[in-house]
């Protein structure tokens, strides 16, 4: 049976002290009869009800052999615990078990965790990203509201993310319950999607047909939803990304004929444009609905949907979260942040 709380203790050995019985003591406190009398012998043997140390079960693993599971994992965080297992001997068994192996280095608080997948930087990507956020850290929160942050972002109607987990039981791999559909070659399609956002305004959603290059960039995004924002708002500077799509000559000719204010944007830099934000929460709000999509139109639909649901708020904190980005990369010499 599990241990009584020490404050149950203590409850018990007062109703006991004003004279009730033994048995109401226990249905008081919900435990078994005999655990009150216990407590009331220990109290007179010792003057106290918590209970004496226990002993407990004798550790396989010496402190030295401790101090080398948790450095070996820290030395190579790919490392797997049956390896560990396997080359440490126990102290009455010719090796430790892998979950003893676990045990230990969640005592020194290592666990487990699927890697965070992020591009390479180079010397040349980390001076860049220092010297622009060195420049962008400058602006104040004003400058930032005068920002429009775009970019394009692909929903899938089929994806697995590493967020999902299956509570299971044994023997329960395989069951229906338990296991979830794919089809390995990519099927249920997916949609391509581009938009902007700012302190005060957003731009629609548009979705992109095929793939992306500079002229359907041009006539497709920039002419018929970049430009007249800009013009309606002739203070606002358009932010993107560093994508061949983005910097091509003709673009950058197109914007220049028509002053249109373009943000300079270090390279490999996702970590600092608050849309990647707004594109993760979008896509929560549509897998948490109580009907999801069916297919790739209605799940077009149902994105164009949550995204005039998103308040107008939750992207101004994600705007002006920049500075913070900036002073975070600053902090990290360049390399990405957490």
């Amino acid at each position: 049976m599990p241990r009584v709380p020490a404050h149950l203790c203590e409850c018990a050995l007062g109703m006991l002290q004003g004279g009730m019985r033994t048995a109401d003591v226990a249905r008081a406190i919900n435990c078994n009869a005999h655990t009150v009398r216990r407590i009331r012998q220990r109290y007179r043997e010792t003057g106290r009800t918590a209970e004496r140390p226990r002993s407990g079960r004798p550790r396989v693993t010496t402190p030295a052999q401790d101090r080398y599971i948790r450095t070996s994992h820290l030395r190579d965080r790919y490392r797997m615990a049956t390896t560990t297992a396997r080359v440490t001997p126990g102290t009455h068994n010719p090796s430790i078990s892998t979950q003893t192996v676990r045990n230990r280095l969640r005592e020194a608080g290592l666990r487990a965790c699927t890697p965070v997948v992020r591009q390479v930087l180079t010397r040349h990507h980390r001076q860049q990203r220092r010297l622009r956020a060195q420049t962008h850290h400058r602006l104040n929160r004003q400058d930032w509201q005068k920002v429009l942050f775009t970019e394009e972002s692909q929903f899938c109607f089929i994806r697995g993310d590493g967020r999902i987990r299956v509570y299971r039981q044994r023997n329960e791999c395989y069951t229906e319950a338990c296991t979830r559909k794919r089809d390995r070659f990519g099927g249920g399609g997916s949609v391509m999607l581009w938009g902007g956002v700012s302190q005060h305004h957003r731009t629609k959603l548009f979705v992109i047909a095929g793939s992306l290059n500079a002229v359907r960039y041009r006539e497709n995004i920039l002419l018929p939803h970049v430009i007249p924002f800009l013009q309606a708002h002739p203070d606002m500077t358009l932010q993107h990304d560093n994508a061949t799509s983005h910097t091509a000559r003709s673009v950058r000719d197109f914007l220049q004929d028509r002053n249109a204010s373009v943000l300079p944007w270090p390279v490999k830099s996702p970590d600092l444009n608050p849309i990647e934000h707004v594109w993760d929460l979008l896509d929560r709000r549509v897998r948490a609905r109580a009907i999801p999509p069916r297919n790739v139109w209605k799940l077009a639909g149902a994105l164009m949907e949550e995204w005039g649901n998103i308040s107008q708020q939750e992207l101004a904190n994600l705007v002006q979260s920049v500075r913070r980005r900036c002073t975070a990369i600053l902090n990290a010499a360049g390399m990405y942040f957490n």
